[in-house]
């Protein structure tokens, strides 16, 4: 028996843009699509330094759906571009509630992927009382073992042709520390260093994300406007270890257990291995988590795209029977 598989929805443009300023150096693009009056659901980008796109908008049914987008600080078109400055997880938490006091919002659904999975958890464990439901793509837990496995030994296992040529950018007396190394390119003095380093950086994390990588997609990420902002961002998180503590997510995880979740992971994601989303599943009990048997770490595989909209269609059910 053949099932059907399901593809993102049509191409979205916003009934309404915004700029909201959240602090005196910072101010966000947001956007607003498919039904006003629909259940109010939140995307969350990745990264942290990556940004919204209009694919960031065809995940759900714009007929039944509020779709709420926004670049996180220093990233697309939010300003000012790659800025660390008053940029850590805290203050892109305070966003988050920011913009739902903005829009006037009681409750929303949480999508987000990888770092945005990250994000969405974050602010449900502040604010458990105006999350309604969360959906969850390649889960990024950011403990100490998840950044050891892509930037010391993991995933260079499996792909040692490209890692060899993300180590080798670095001298080898710094390659102990990819991260602080790569950190220190980034937000040095010499741009053309800083531009290198950039795209070394997000081409690694680019060749871990999918099982069939596109040429194309190569050429947006390591485009200089995307790279430097992933880049820099990235690191300066990473350096800090995500701005919050080791293991934060599971010790809090209490605060989000009465949540409904739908947690979707790709069996073969090189980036987010698995076990961060069967780590989550296992001790939240009003998750379920979904694996993509055919598929990595980007939302742009078919698996992935078929299991987000199916888990959005889904979630939408289950909270208009609740109603």
């Amino acid at each position: 028996m053949w099932l059907l598989v399901l593809i993102l929805y049509p191409e979205l443009k916003p009934y309404i843009r915004h700029q909201l300023k959240v602090s005196d150096i910072h101010e966000l693009y947001l956007d607003e699509a498919g039904d006003p009056d629909g259940i109010p659901l939140l995307f969350l980008h990745g990264g942290p330094g990556s940004a919204c796109d209009a694919n960031s908008r065809r995940f759900y049914d714009p007929e039944i759906y509020r779709i709420i987008t926004f670049d996180q600080r220093g990233c697309g078109r939010s300003s000012p571009h790659a800025e660390l400055e008053e940029n850590n997880t805290a203050n892109l938490i305070a966003d988050i509630e920011a913009i739902r006091n903005f829009l006037s919002i009681d409750k929303w659904v949480l999508f987000g992927g990888s770092w945005g999975a990250t994000l969405a958890l974050l602010y449900a464990q502040a604010y458990p009382q105006r999350v309604l439901a969360m959906i969850l793509r390649g889960t990024f837990l950011c403990r100490q073992s998840d950044l050891d496995w892509l930037y010391k030994t993991g995933a260079s296992r499996v792909f040692p042709d490209h890692w060899k040529e993300f180590v080798n950018f670095i001298p080898e007396l710094e390659r102990h520390n990819l991260i602080e190394a790569y950190y220190k390119r980034l937000t040095g003095a010499d741009e053309l260093a800083s531009m290198a380093a950039a795209k070394s950086w997000a081409s690694w994390e680019f060749h871990c994300s999918r099982l069939r990588p596109s040429s194309d997609v190569h050429k947006l990420v390591t485009k200089q406007h995307n790279a430097l902002a992933l880049s820099k961002i990235e690191t300066h998180w990473f350096m800090h270890d995500g701005f919050i503590e080791e293991n934060q997510i599971m010790n809090d995880i209490s605060r989000i257990s009465d949540i409904p979740a739908k947690i979707i992971h790709g069996r073969y994601d090189m980036v987010c291995p698995l076990d961060n989303s069967v780590t989550l599943h296992d001790k939240w009990p009003t998750s379920e988590l979904y694996i993509v048997r055919d598929a990595g770490h980007s939302a742009s595989e078919p698996g992935i795209i078929d299991a987000l909209i199916r888990a959005t269609q889904d979630m939408a059910e289950f909270l208009e029977s609740r109603d």
